[in-house]
């Protein structure tokens, strides 16, 4: 079981992200600030740590750039309110493995550890590849192929249409797209449901115009069939 430390100063997200994990499987520590953080990392034992950049006492950036000095090569990735790309290029110049621009979805974060686990051979339970139409899938690595080709798709097409898979056969509101997919936080509509089922169709179906795999139900929402 690997174990994560988290290291933010928010209690809400220190708190949300520990539970998450464990639900998860994971064994999750945490720290509310950088300092504090830091003598956990130097002490050892974690596989992955989750880092945010701004933090009293001792920046998420400070405590990289230590830790990297020290010779400590456990993974980080940096969570960063700014997103401005000096930030991001610095975090990663100092030794990062990854960030994550608040606010961020939970998913994304857990195919983010997910990802980085698999590579330092940390989290042995691996994603195969799903088979949806013309498309194979990865949800833990936000990864699709065609024809063994690499498929360009959006973080919110994976998060749409993992939504689908987990509900397949079954049909699935726009509200609940909406909800599952973009939250609270952000205001889209309905039709921006429609646009993204047209784009996924254009991936997933021999022929869009008349699809097979991801259906209408005409006035509630969508049901992909397995």
């Amino acid at each position: 079981m690997a174990k994560i430390l988290i290291v933010d100063d928010e209690p809400s997200m220190r708190i949300g992200l520990v539970d998450n994990l464990e639900f998860e499987g994971y064994e999750a520590d945490s720290a509310p600030d950088g300092e504090s953080g830091y003598k956990k990392i130097i002490e050892g034992g974690y596989d992955l740590i989750v880092l945010d950049v701004m933090m009293p006492k001792m920046s998420g950036f400070d405590v990289c750039k230590k830790i990297r000095q020290r010779g400590i090569e456990t993974p980080v990735i940096l969570l960063t309110a700014k997103g401005e790309e000096i930030d991001k290029v610095l975090g990663l110049e100092l030794g990062a493995d990854d960030y994550i621009t608040k606010p961020f979805s939970l998913r994304e974060l857990l195919a983010r550890i997910k990802a980085i686990l698999r590579r330092s051979g940390k989290d042995s339970a691996g994603e195969s590849l799903i088979k949806i139409g013309a498309l194979e899938v990865n949800f833990a690595t936000y990864s699709g192929f065609s024809g063994g080709e690499p498929v360009q798709m959006s973080h919110k097409e994976f998060e749409v249409l993992k939504c689908l898979w987990e509900n397949r056969n079954h049909t699935v509101s726009r509200d609940k797209l909406l909800d599952e997919v973009w939250g609270y936080e952000e205001s889209p509509t309905t039709r921006t449901v429609d646009n993204f089922i047209l784009r996924l169709r254009q991936k997933i179906e021999i022929d869009s115009n008349h699809p097979k795999i991801i259906l209408t139900v005409h006035g509630v929402g969508y049901k992909l069939l397995d």
